[in-house]
This record gives structure tokens, sequence and C-alpha cells, in this order.
């Protein structure tokens, strides 16, 4: 069977996408022929690729845990992308089997293994809706059934924002979550950034991702601290001050070991609302 009679309806498996490509780089299978070709593309070009996405999602797994540890019992996952070792729900119901993860993405691929990426016990569920409407999400359903939004609720937005370009106002949406969320309620997001990355790795990565189903739109630091902005940004690490810091270094339990070059493509933090 071809790799187009095998793909889901509305999914063309020639052009690449962002969920295909991380779920490649994470030792995923989900994923087609275009994706991994485009895939090894991108870390010819830039070679800390690989390491960047293991940064991500480590502080994705370590937030999830710690929002756990701090009391949170219901999680949404934005842009969760497809299902590979280390999903939200695992991360917090084995700290807590009652807590409850929804997870959100726009990507038909994703709905299609939904199976893969939910528990069997109905804690979980998946809303196939695109960020950008952050009404249609919230007013989901399926999300209202599972997540009770007067009390708090852990926002994981990890890894998804690069791919909302300025005009649709990627600010605005974060705040628009945020404050549908109860106070105590946190966010962990982590961002793309260019502040390190040399001028041919900046155009390997938007020469490649413009052949994908998304374009990506890198920020600073200062751009991705605006994000968490109304917020209380909580310290990395126990022995630090609050602040946005690098992917690698949030949670870290070794500092030298974590401090990568693909950790320092990624800026990331945990705010509360208060």
């Amino acid at each position: 069977m071809s790799e187009t009679e095998l793909a889901p309806p509305g999914v063309d498996p020639a052009v690449p996408s962002p969920a295909r490509l991380y779920d490649y780089y994470l030792g995923g299978t989900h994923n087609f022929r275009a994706d991994r070709e485009l895939a090894e593309q991108l870390r010819a070009g830039i070679p800390d690729m690989v390491d960047a996405v293991l940064a991500n999602r480590g502080f994705h797994v370590r937030a999830a845990a710690w929002m756990a540890g701090h009391g949170i019992r219901q999680f949404l996952d934005i842009g969760s992308g497809l299902p590979t070792a280390n999903n939200t729900h695992e991360t917090v119901q084995a700290l807590d089997p009652a807590a409850r993860v929804v997870y959100v993405d726009n990507d038909p691929i994703v709905g299609a293994h939904a199976s893969s990426l939910l528990a069997a016990n109905g804690s979980t569920a998946l809303v196939v809706a695109d960020l950008r409407d952050p009404d249609a999400v919230l007013a989901s359903p399926v999300l209202r059934d599972m997540i009770d939004l007067t009390a708090p609720v852990g926002l994981l937005m990890t890894a998804v924002l690069h791919f909302v370009a300025d005009d649709g106002d990627p600010w605005g949406l974060v705040s628009r979550y945020v404050s549908a969320l109860a106070p105590g309620s946190y966010l962990a997001l982590s961002h793309g950034t260019l502040d390190r990355m040399p001028p041919d790795q900046i155009q390997a990565g938007r020469d490649g991702y413009a052949r994908s189903t998304a374009n990506v739109f890198m920020r600073s630091k200062a751009d991705i601290g605006r994000f968490f902005d109304g917020l209380e940004l909580q310290p990395p690490r126990p022995d630090a001050e609050p602040d946005v810091t690098y992917a690698g270094l949030w949670g870290a339990e070794d500092i030298e070991l974590a401090d990568s070059d693909g950790s320092r493509a990624i800026y990331c933090a945990v705010a509360r609302k208060p």
C-alpha cells in the first residue's frame, strides 16, 4: 500500500509537517518519506537540531511533572503533536493517576493516531483544532467535559508558537488562553530563538520549513519573555532567580551536561497566574 493510501483524509504525505518532523526526530514512526528526507536535510544544515528537539521535550516533561508536584491535576497541552514517549498524561499520571489531560492539535494525522495518544481509562481527550482559534478550543465540549476551568490548570504550549507569525498575534493568543484559566494556574511555554544561531543555519531552517505545512518565526529572548507578561515567573531551579532560560536548563539536575548548543536554540519558562 502506498503512502498516499495510508495517509488519513486531509494529509498529503508528499508535504512534510512540523508534527511529523518532530515525531521523526524523537524516534517515532508516524511520519512519511518526505518528512524523513527534509528532517535529514535540516539535520545536515543545523547539526544541533535533534539536540534542540530533545531539550525541548525534556523541558516539557519536567515542567508537566513540576506542575503536578505543585498540585495541578488537570492539564491542557496545546500543540501536542503525535504520540511519542513520555506523553503528558504518562508523566503526570505517574504522580497522580487521577490527573486529566486534554491534547489540542490541528494536524489531521494527530487525530488519526489519537488512540495511541490517549489513555484507555477516559482520563485524556483530544481536540482537533487550531490554537489560533482560542474561542473554539476553549468552547469545545470535549475540553469542557474534561477540564474544569474554574479550578487551576496546567497549560503547556511547547515549541508551537514559533509557527505563528507576528501578524497572528501569538502574544494575544497566549493571553486569551491564560485569561480563561483560574488563578493558581500555570503556563509552561517554550519557543525557538535565533539569538545564538549562525546565519547559514538560520537560512537552512527557513528554507526547510518553507517546504513544510508551516513556516517558522523564531524570536528573541525579550519577545519570548512577553508571553509571560502579568504572570509570576517561577525559578528554573531551586537556587536560581525567576527567569526565562534555555530549554535544557529548566529543572536540570546537571547544569553543565544540560547546557548544550541545541538547548540554547530554545527559550522556556514556567509562570503562575496570580
